[in-house]
């Protein structure tokens, strides 16, 4: 995750247009952009989506319990903005995040161990609700960096919450609901005909979401006395 972050400030403050800043007579974009009571616009972008395990005790061996493999994912939504004052803004961004994790389960029975067994694939798409305050500078010519933090509901449709079987019938299963806290950070950027603003962000849930197995000792969910998500996402906003 520290890693996403380095390369999102990265993409922020190496972007062609600060160059904009050093002429002698810049030219201001969108001048009366920010005083308006409302603000509407939407967002494209991508996400790595993780696990993080607690566990109820270690057990021996050099590995997890379970080892998460991660990949990319993307996200779409839509921007409402209510201006509070010159700095702060509070924003909701309904969005639509789809990503995928691949689970290997490393402390399976020696005479139960097979690919069905030890590997779940957990695709997931959420509808994520985030209201988030943002706090911004004092403008730049044609550039505004800001702060973007709040909490948010996530519906995951592919959670398997009222599914009778599971991880003995290979059924993986979630809470529907996520609750998350979210921090970032990102630019405005003044074009001529719009603002763009690309930015990074952290999401991290605060429940737990795993839904045990029948069996108590199960081998998959038995140990397990935790699990949330946690994840980087990096957006394009177009205002």
């Amino acid at each position: 995750m520290k890693k996403w972050f380095l390369i999102g400030m990265g993409l922020l403050f190496l972007t062609p247009s600060l160059s904009a800043q050093f002429n002698e007579r810049p030219i201001l974009n969108k001048e009366n952009e920010d005083k308006k009571l409302l603000n509407w616009g939407y967002f494209l972008g991508f996400n790595q989506y993780d696990f993080k395990f607690d566990y109820i005790e270690d057990l021996p061996g050099p590995l997890d319990d379970v080892l998460v493999s991660k990949s990319f994912g993307f996200n779409v939504g839509l921007i409402g903005e209510l201006r509070l004052n010159e700095f702060l803004d509070l924003r909701l961004e309904p969005g639509l995040h789809y990503t995928s994790r691949e689970l290997g389960f490393t402390k399976i029975p020696q005479d139960q161990q097979s690919p069905q067994n030890s590997i779940r694939e957990v695709k997931s798409t959420y509808i994520n609700f985030p209201l988030l305050l943002k706090a911004s500078t004092r403008r730049l010519v044609n550039s505004k960096p800001f702060v973007i933090g709040g909490g948010s509901m996530t519906l995951n449709l592919g959670s398997n919450e009222d599914s009778l079987d599971d991880n003995s019938a290979g059924t993986f299963r979630m809470t529907k609901w996520v609750y998350n806290y979210e921090l970032g950070f990102g630019i405005d950027f003044y074009l001529e005909y719009f603002k763009f603003s690309p930015s990074i962000r952290g999401v991290f849930a605060i429940n737990d979401e795993l839904i045990r197995d029948n069996d108590p000792n199960s081998p998959w969910t038995g140990n397990v006395a935790a699990m949330r998500t946690r994840g980087v996402f990096i957006n394009f906003t177009f205002e």
